[in-house]
């Protein structure tokens, strides 16, 4: 059964996935307005997370909610005592999150992260097939790529690997019918509408009209990811040599 969350437009399921994870799903489309609300609903939680709580793992218009039932059962009070599972527990301890003013309240803080991209040639084999299934030169695909200001929706596939949205129509291509059986890492790819960037080497079948020096996929860091879900992204172009001076440090 589908809920409408208090002073929002949205409706939205809670459904069990497994004996240790809920889902709060909202729709199955891509929505910056519905992303906004996941990353604020994920904020709230892990500002005060309920007792047992271990992880929101964040997507397009859902958010993943892991937790532990041995430390909810422990924690069960009052009303939870009549609860027949810990599903129930844990759904109504995240409907009372849904009081809070999340939409209005979630002052997010929103970073812009320039990515340095060589494009074309070795770096970019695919830029010249773009190009020329959208009827225009590999030049024109370059700026207009980026000029684009693009929202991280989620970061996912592989560590660190951003779905971005906001890339124009223009530039739209298919992924390849077989994909490759491996990309070099810092690969720049169009699948579609979407544009991503392969934060660790990887079979895949995205276009590919760059790269970028920059490691997304940082492990030996306490937050791994250079990127994180609701960042701004814009892309840099450079030249080879550029590309070359960033792998040796000098830019």
């Amino acid at each position: 059964m589908k809920m409408m969350i208090k002073d929002s437009p949205f409706p939205y399921e809670l459904l069990p996935l497994g004996d240790s994870a809920i889902i709060f799903r909202l729709a199955s489309c891509i929505s910056t307005e519905l992303n906004r609300f996941v990353r604020s609903l994920t904020d709230v939680i892990e500002a005060q997370p309920f007792a047992g709580f271990i992880e929101c793992v964040p997507s397009f218009a859902a958010v993943a909610i892991h937790y532990d039932p041995l430390l909810v059962s422990r924690s069960r009070a009052g009303e939870e005592l009549k609860h027949d599972t810990i599903f129930e527990t844990v759904r109504a301890r995240l409907e009372t999150y849904l009081s809070k003013e999340l939409l209005s309240a979630a002052d997010q803080l929103t970073r812009t992260v320039e990515i340095p991209v060589c494009y074309g040639g070795e770096y970019g084999p695919d830029l010249s097939l773009v190009a020329k299934l959208n009827r225009l030169s590999e030049e024109e695909v370059i700026a207009i790529h980026a000029a684009g200001s693009y929202l991280v929706y989620m970061l996912g596939f592989a560590p660190g690997f951003p779905y971005l949205g906001g890339m124009s129509e223009r530039i739209a291509a298919p992924r390849h019918q077989t994909p490759r059986t491996s990309i070099p890492r810092g690969s720049v790819g169009i699948a579609g509408k979407q544009t991503g960037v392969y934060s660790v080497s990887t079979p895949g079948g995205w276009q590919l009209i760059g790269r970028t020096p920059l490691a997304l996929f940082r492990p030996q860091e306490e937050i791994p990811s250079l990127l994180r879900p609701g960042d701004s992204v814009q892309f840099k172009p450079i030249t080879s040599e550029e590309y070359k001076l960033y792998i040796e440090g000098e830019l």
